[in-house]
């Protein structure tokens, strides 16, 4: 038989070998996990830093607001949204109409006057009018009563300035609109506010506003300072705002704010929406500066002084 071989004799060095392998082998593992984990958490802290700047960034926009009376995305229906303030007494110091001057203050908000179809048409009838000219501002406005337009840094007369051309631009049926909701407008605040509609009157101004982020060039164009309407125009006993576009996705910005001592208190406008509010002092207010996109609405303001009464615009 051939001589039976002996086993291999494993050598310490081998051993010692095997253990670094093996050593270095765990080693470079466990260097590669703490690099993922550490990678991750590089992540993490990124992701959290962005999130809170987000935050901070998003609350600095709200940071005067101390509520929110309406959100755009409620549907105040079938009865208006209304809030009671204390009438100033400033109505003292003007004459009183019985029947209209307000005995009871506040403000309300209603998606239940002017249908979103309607406000579209409304849109589309103040995108063609002011297509016509426009401030070089933020803020532009097209008057149908007095046919006041934007152009420039001054205004023109629609009506004169552009001749035949409005036929072309306004129908018979825009008008009719106009009046058909200015008049439900007129129901709902004498309605909320427990007013005889018959002597409450239409006056100016009564106008279409279009508002962006443009820079002001006069001060026609500064929008937002907080302001009382009746000190401001006098005749205005009761205003309203119909909002003809959408917080949030046609504009940011642009939220009317109600200016309280004890706090900011903001309406979002949705396109149909109609906020009004008597006109006193007690309701103090502004607009914020528009951020982004463009902002459309109408103002509609009621006096109960006949003698600043307006009537309602037709084409020429």
């Amino acid at each position: 038989m051939p001589p039976r071989a002996n086993p291999p004799s494993i050598s310490v060095d081998n051993v010692d070998l095997f253990s670094v392998l093996v050593r270095g082998n765990a080693l470079r593992q466990g260097s590669s996990w703490r690099s993922s984990r550490g990678l991750v958490a590089l992540l993490l802290v990124a992701l959290f830093t962005c999130v809170v700047a987000t935050w901070l960034y998003v609350t600095s926009l709200d940071s005067d607001i101390t509520e929110t009376l309406v959100s755009q995305w409620e549907l105040v229906s079938p009865q208006p949204r209304v809030y009671s303030v204390q009438c100033s007494e400033d109505y003292e110091n003007y004459k009183r109409y019985p029947g209209c001057t307000p005995q009871k203050c506040g403000r309300a908000v209603t998606d239940n006057v002017v249908t979103r179809e309607e406000a579209q048409v409304l849109r589309r009838l103040a995108e063609r009018g002011l297509a016509l000219a426009g401030s070089e501002g933020g803020a532009s406005i097209l008057d149908l009563h007095s046919g006041a337009l934007s152009m420039g840094k001054q205004f023109v007369n629609i009506y004169r300035y552009f001749g035949d051309q409005i036929s072309d631009v306004f129908t018979q049926e825009d008008f009719q609109l106009y009046r058909n909701v200015r008049g439900r407008i007129q129901a709902v605040i004498a309605e909320t506010f427990g007013l005889n509609p018959a002597l409450m009157y239409l006056t100016k101004p009564t106008f279409f506003s279009r508002i962006n982020s443009t820079a002001a060039k006069t001060q026609h164009d500064e929008y937002w300072h907080p302001h009382i309407d009746k000190v401001t125009y006098g005749s205005f006993d009761y205003t309203s705002l119909l909002y003809l576009s959408d917080y949030g996705s046609d504009f940011t910005g642009g939220r009317f704010v109600f200016m309280d001592q004890n706090g900011n208190r903001t309406v979002e406008p949705r396109a149909g929406r109609v906020s009004f509010f008597s006109s006193g002092s007690e309701n103090l207010h502004r607009v914020e500066k528009v951020t982004w996109g463009t902002r459309y609405a109408i103002t509609v303001s009621f006096t109960c002084d006949p003698a600043h009464g307006i009537s309602d615009p037709a084409l020429p």
